[in-house]
């Protein structure tokens, strides 16, 4: 068997060259993967400072409305706890989407961000009147519970009821007695 001759440096082998050249591949790719996702984030800034006027005119009175960006994988402008604006798989399509019951549902698709700051504005418009009509609603049958509950007429029935309850006690027990 030959030994190799020392001093000489060993040739790299093919498979290690391979493996050298993959690394490098997979770097670049991840540094556009990086810039892209940055590219997103600043396309959802721009949207995100288009809705401050829009937010500034929300009355403090409805917290429903906490908006933000999330820089996960994809990165998502929060409108509202069910509602987002995420950029579309070409990263050039922003996407106004609802989360539902029956999954994500997409109410906005444009490559403008005027077009999702006027769907943005809509919804937001629908869900304070939504909310404003809850809350009437609720007032109304809180209203109608009050009068009912502590109304003299109630108070009446309820002490009517009370003591044919407590007759119907007495005779029970005065039959039962005298029949022992």
């Amino acid at each position: 068997m030959d030994k190799p001759v020392t001093g000489a440096q060993p040739q790299p082998s093919r498979l290690r060259e391979a493996m050298r050249q993959a690394r490098i591949e997979s770097a670049e790719r991840s540094a556009v993967i990086v810039e892209l996702h940055d590219a997103e984030i600043a396309r959802l800034e721009i949207v995100n400072e288009a809705l401050d006027p829009l937010y500034a005119e929300i009355p403090r009175s409805f917290e429903q409305f906490d908006r933000g960006i999330t820089r996960g994988e994809p990165p998502r402008l929060w409108v509202d706890m069910v509602a987002h604006v995420s950029m579309g798989r070409d990263r050039r399509t922003y996407r106004f989407v609802q989360d539902t019951r029956d999954g994500p549902v997409i109410l906005t698709e444009s490559g403008s961000s005027d077009d999702i700051v006027a769907a943005v504005t809509k919804y937001v418009a629908r869900r304070m009147v939504e909310r404003e009509r809850a809350l009437a609603a609720h007032d109304r049958t809180a209203r109608w519970y009050a009068q009912r509950r502590w109304s003299p007429g109630g108070v009446g029935m309820f002490l009517l009821g009370l003591c044919i309850g407590i007759a119907a006690v007495l005779i029970a027990a005065f039959v039962l007695a005298s029949k022992g």
